[in-house]
């Protein structure tokens, strides 16, 4: 990714920062870009290097296909912003929980996204969940997550339950709410989004037409989810997707680098 120098107005700020601001700026236009968004309402974070637990969660109020690296706020696991101009720079209270309980939580999980798609709220409402009827569907058999629904995600006593249904899991449908994914990185994190949103879109088209489905044997759905995930998997394939997409995004103005 090219990275060009953080505004005046964000000048002491770490490269390191700077470079996280920019991947996750550029993640929130990929949800943009692939409309998994759902106006102002969800969120995107990522953690921030450092000793300090700080991570980066979306302005409130920004656009997701207008986000800038100068767009993010550096709040504490405490929902504080930590950077100067406070002020100018709201926060949603439910992302602050729904994400903060998993980076707590997950040292692993440096990235987080939570949608509201119409095809990801519709496969939260269907008691089944997620069916193993496609491709996409079984990168998740036996590694996707269900929280049931419990209002608006402001009470932070939710955090310990969410965690605790997440378990090692990278990939939750939140029943009657949305999808939530997360991530070692920008890269894997969108990988994830885009996979199960995609699966979420088959299995709603499928149904509606009202034939018989076709479910793969135990043995062939365990066998496809071992080839998603298979341990040490390389990082090529990572790279190459996100290289690919940030071309989608690369005309985008203003620039998701400012």
């Amino acid at each position: 990714m090219n990275v060009v120098s953080p505004p005046a107005a964000l000048r002491g700020i770490t490269e390191e920062e700077w470079q996280v601001r920019c991947e996750l700026a550029a993640l929130y236009r990929l949800v943009a870009h692939f409309r998994m968004t759902d106006f102002i309402y969800t969120h995107i974070s990522a953690r921030l290097p450092g000793p300090d637990h700080h991570f980066l969660i979306n302005k409130y109020g920004v656009l997701f296909h207008e986000m800038r690296a100068s767009d993010l706020v550096k709040i504490d696991l405490d929902g504080n912003v930590v950077e100067e101009g406070a002020e100018s720079k709201p926060v949603n209270a439910a992302g602050f929980t729904i994400h903060s309980a998993i980076h707590m939580a997950r040292e692993d999980a440096a990235v987080v996204i939570h949608t509201h798609t119409e095809a990801g709220i519709a496969v939260s409402a269907q008691r089944q969940g997620l069916l193993p009827i496609s491709q996409h569907a079984l990168k998740f058999y036996g590694h996707l997550a269900y929280h049931d629904y419990e209002g608006i995600a402001l009470d932070l006593d939710e955090r310990d339950r969410l965690v605790k249904d997440l378990g090692t899991h990278n990939a939750m449908i939140l029943r009657n709410h949305g999808l939530l994914v997360c991530g070692q990185h920008v890269a894997e994190a969108f990988l994830n989004i885009y996979y199960l949103e995609r699966a979420c879109q088959a299995q709603i088209s499928a149904m509606s037409g009202g034939a018989e489905l076709v479910l793969p044997p135990e043995s062939v759905r365990q066998h496809t989810a071992g080839q998603f995930n298979r341990p040490n998997k390389g990082q090529d394939g990572f790279a190459m997707a996100w290289t690919a997409a940030l071309r989608l995004i690369e005309d985008g103005k203003p620039d998701y680098r400012s």
